[in-house]
């Protein structure tokens, strides 16, 4: 890219949007705004008639919306770097942006500054994603490690037996042999030989262990 400016697609149906953006681009002499578009589909052809460099692409539009128009820019204009740009900043947004090869996520109350840098980013091919957006992706890897460790758990659990399972429900919530064998009717000597058989079969060291395991597959 040395000695070349960037050349930038605006896609948003609202023109006084793309007015701002195009005003804030400009200012850096080493980026081009070379089209707008006031759709998905009309976004598509004009990255591809001028061999756009990055494409900055709202969500909601007619015709065709931003992360439809998002494979099909992949598809069509391979080199092209998308920056998805919006008011909406879910996280399914911010994954499916990235999921469909987004080389960035930003919101529209983005500073311009940032706009540049995230603009500077893609062209330079890294990825670039707001500090909200960040916050969003960082939340849902969270979620799935969760998600993953509670069906391991529940998998490890699905081999005991109903009362097995009782007893180790039990031990979830922190009760003693004692305490449990009250709740379940049971001898103390008879849960400690539950909790024994419990441990084996998960091959937990200790009680403990057997607790956390409880909790994640959600007894």
């Amino acid at each position: 890219m040395a000695g070349q400016p960037i050349r930038v697609v605006i896609a948003d149906d609202e023109p006084l949007i793309r007015a701002g953006i195009r005003m804030i681009l400009t200012s850096d002499p080493e980026i081009e705004v070379v089209a707008e578009a006031a759709n998905g589909r009309e976004a598509v052809e004009a990255t591809r008639a001028h061999a756009a460099d990055v494409v900055l692409l709202d969500i909601q539009m007619p015709v065709l919306d931003g992360l439809s128009a998002l494979p099909e820019l992949r598809r069509s204009a391979p080199a092209a770097r998308v920056i998805v740009l919006t008011t909406f900043g879910e996280r399914d947004n911010v994954l499916r942006t990235l999921e469909h090869g987004g080389a960035g996520f930003l919101l529209k109350d983005t500073a311009p500054a940032e706009l540049i840098r995230a603009v500077r980013a893609a062209a330079a091919g890294d990825a670039y994603l707001s500090p909200a957006a960040t916050r969003h992706v960082v939340e849902r890897l969270a979620m799935g490690r969760e998600a993953a460790r509670a069906e391991e758990a529940r998998g490890r659990v699905a081999g005991l037996s109903e009362k097995e399972r009782d007893v180790l429900a039990l031990l979830g919530e922190g009760l003693s042999n004692a305490d449990a064998g009250k709740r379940l009717h049971m001898s103390e000597a008879t849960v400690k030989t539950y909790v024994s058989r419990i441990l084996a079969k998960l091959d937990c060291e200790n009680r403990v262990q057997a607790a956390l395991l409880a909790r994640d597959a959600g007894l």
